[in-house]
């Protein structure tokens, strides 16, 4: 499915005086599922296991900034707002209790719900969270040089030399040894990047690095203190958060929850839709 076919099938809905774009598969009598994405793409990301998630009612946002969502800028983005705007988007389709499954980024908001979750003391919403690779401990994770450069004080000019080579070259460095991305993949993430000036928010979208290292405590206890049920499946060829972000989850969190998924890189659910879909079923 091209991020256009993509964009036919979804909505789009004002949110917190956001638009906020988002795909929705199955009935609202099912368990929902709800699928985050990760930096630098969007919801389209989780297109190659949607027909295998038959028993859920399934919803796939694009995050403020992301994808076929609003970009504004200039604009404060955080990792709060991301969960707010999840939240009214739940609100909004009148959900209570649901299940996550999330990468990357993702992984950050997820925490963040988590800890909200928490803090609600016996209305616990969240009924189980599936993790893919993602910045779950910032001692654990390592950033590529792109990202360090736009996280700094020359983000605004960095933003502007990002371009689809940049991303062609970033990506055969993050994905697995056999599962390297194709050209028309490429052109899919460069599409939804550059939707509507979307490389122009970059500088701001980043900081969720910052905040991983300031809300640490909380996002780890967030893991460490949910009645939900766990899971991690990692890929454990990615230079950013594989094998070594899977064994800081065994001493951190538990061991027994990691799946782990030798030689597929950052992005399971591109690079091995069906053996994700199978873990997390078998999860779930």
């Amino acid at each position: 499915m091209t991020p256009e076919n993509w964009y036919e099938t979804g909505t789009i809905t004002p949110l917190l005086e956001h638009e906020i774009f988002y795909v929705e598969q199955g009935a609202s009598d099912k368990p929902t599922l709800l699928l985050i994405h990760g930096f630098p793409t969007a919801g389209w990301d989780w297109h190659g296991i949607m027909p295998g998630l038959t028993d859920f009612h399934v919803l796939v946002p694009d995050l403020l900034g992301y994808g076929f969502s609003a970009k504004p800028w200039p604009h404060d983005y955080s990792t709060a707002e991301q969960a707010d705007l999840i939240e009214a988007l739940l609100e909004h389709k009148g959900i209570g209790r649901y299940h996550i499954l999330a990468h990357d980024y993702g992984d950050t908001v997820a925490q963040e719900l988590l800890a909200r979750d928490n803090e609600r003391a016996g209305d616990q919403r969240i009924r189980s969270v599936a993790l893919l690779n993602g910045g779950l401990f910032p001692e654990a994770t390592r950033p590529r040089l792109i990202q360090k450069l736009m996280l700094g004080p020359l983000g605004p000019v960095m933003v502007k030399l990002v371009s689809r080579r940049t991303l062609r070259r970033n990506m055969h460095a993050i994905f697995g040894p056999d599962t390297s991305p194709s050209e028309a993949l490429i052109d899919a993430f460069w599409y939804l990047i550059e939707f509507n000036q979307g490389r122009r928010v970059f500088h701001g979208l980043i900081q969720y690095i910052r905040e991983r290292d300031t809300y640490r405590e909380r996002w780890l206890d967030a893991l460490r203190q949910t009645p939900a049920r766990r899971v991690l499946i990692n890929g454990s060829a990615d230079p950013i958060s594989g094998a070594h972000l899977a064994a800081r989850y065994g001493e951190l969190i538990d061991a027994r929850e990691v799946v782990s998924l030798p030689d597929i890189g950052h992005y399971p659910q591109v690079e091995a839709p069906q053996e994700v879909l199978r873990h997390y079923l078998a999860f779930v």
